[in-house]
């Protein structure tokens, strides 16, 4: 009975991705089926009428936007990848359209087809640093205002570029460059930042073991 299932299930996946190759022609680029999932590469400059497309389409019907994520690639030319998860409860249907972008090129929001996607795009800039062109709010949403960097990225620093205090002094918050004074950071359950200077309880069974093994 399952597998009857997964073979019905992958014949209408199959289906739909040959018929949005047909009516979407040089837009879409990719488009694969894993794990009882579409995936379609597309555009960039095409993603916003092919969520329209999608969304209206009687043969699609994918009226809800989940989610919205980027994906850091260095090496790659087009660093960033944007995600798009879309679910279709009419036909109880999900599929994944992805782009790749650079730090450079904007992403046509798609605020106008989904007005979900204001949080999630501002997410995507905040964390990866991601453009998105025509947003009305475009700025960081789970960092502070004065973070440097977007801390999704693979090439950034574990510490942060600044660190956070209150200085009783000037009666406020202040943000200074991360200063380690240790080489390499050192958890010693105590601060993450500087090193006990002396053994840790239950260290001296460890020397004690290694004598004896000597």
């Amino acid at each position: 009975m399952a597998n009857n299932v997964h073979i019905k299930k992958t014949a209408e996946l199959t289906d739909l991705r040959d018929d949005l190759a047909l009516q979407l022609g040089s837009n879409v680029l990719t488009s694969e089926i894993n794990y009882g999932e579409l995936t379609v590469e597309v555009r960039r400059s095409s993603i916003v009428n092919i969520l329209k497309y999608l969304r209206d389409e009687a043969r699609c019907q994918f009226e809800v936007l989940i989610d919205i994520c980027g994906v850091d690639w260095p090496d790659r030319e087009n660093r960033f990848e944007v995600v798009y998860h879309l679910l279709s409860p009419r036909l109880n249907q999900r599929i994944r359209i992805k782009l790749k972008t650079t730090e450079r090129d904007p992403v046509p929001s798609s605020i106008p087809v989904f007005p979900a996607a204001n949080w999630f795009e501002r997410e995507a800039y905040d964390m990866f640093g991601i453009l998105f062109s025509d947003h009305p709010d475009l700025r960081r949403l789970l960092t502070d205002y004065g973070f440097q960097g977007h801390p999704l990225r693979k090439d950034f620093p574990l510490t942060g570029h600044v660190e956070v205090r209150y200085d009783e002094e000037q009666k406020r918050v202040v943000y200074e460059p991360v200063r380690l004074t240790q080489e390499y950071r050192s958890f010693d359950f105590q601060s993450p930042w500087d090193g006990m200077g002396c053994p840790l309880p239950g260290d001296e069974k460890a020397s004690k073991h290694a004598i004896e093994s000597n």
